[in-house]
């Protein structure tokens, strides 16, 4: 199914209507997914189809979007909450790898809890509905390299 069509459809099941504005910015997100883009960089790619729409509407479309469970929020240690859409075909988010020294960020679809969740509703009767697990650490090649990190290199500078 056409991912717009998918939303559209969330939206009308919570009596939301997918207006032509916050499809704007559904489609930026859907066409930046690998970047997990915050409000102001949603706001910068939207503005030029959208000259007139404000900052504060793309925030309440993004804080609705995470509402209706379509995307999820996340703050990968930066203190700056970023946007990334849920995937329909799977029940969870998925993790990431973020390098404490390049501050490189990788995403991990596989669902490797699965075994975690069935033992939790075994032994502790706890039915899991989400999750979400990020990794935090250093690349070899980062450590093989002796590149200095955003932080350091902010130090520095």
């Amino acid at each position: 199914m056409n991912p717009i069509t998918n939303i559209s459809q969330q939206f009308a099941a919570q009596n939301y209507k997918l207006t032509p504005q916050r499809e704007a910015i559904v489609k930026v997100l859907l066409d930046n997914e690998e970047e997990h883009l915050s409000v102001e960089e949603v706001y910068m790619r939207v503005k030029s189809s959208y000259p007139h729409l404000g900052l504060a509407t793309v925030y309440r479309t993004l804080e609705l979007l995470c509402e209706l469970h379509i995307v999820e929020k996340m703050n990968f240690g930066d203190g700056v909450a970023r946007y990334d859409l849920r995937d329909c075909d799977h029940a969870h988010m998925h993790h990431h790898l973020i390098c404490n020294v390049c501050g490189r960020l990788e995403e991990i679809k596989d669902d490797w809890l699965l075994e975690l969740e069935q033992r939790l509703e075994a032994e502790y009767g706890f039915s899991v509905t989400d999750h979400r697990l990020d990794f935090k650490g250093t690349y070899n090649t980062c450590k093989r390299s002796g590149c200095k990190g955003e932080k350091e290199r902010k130090a520095v500078s």
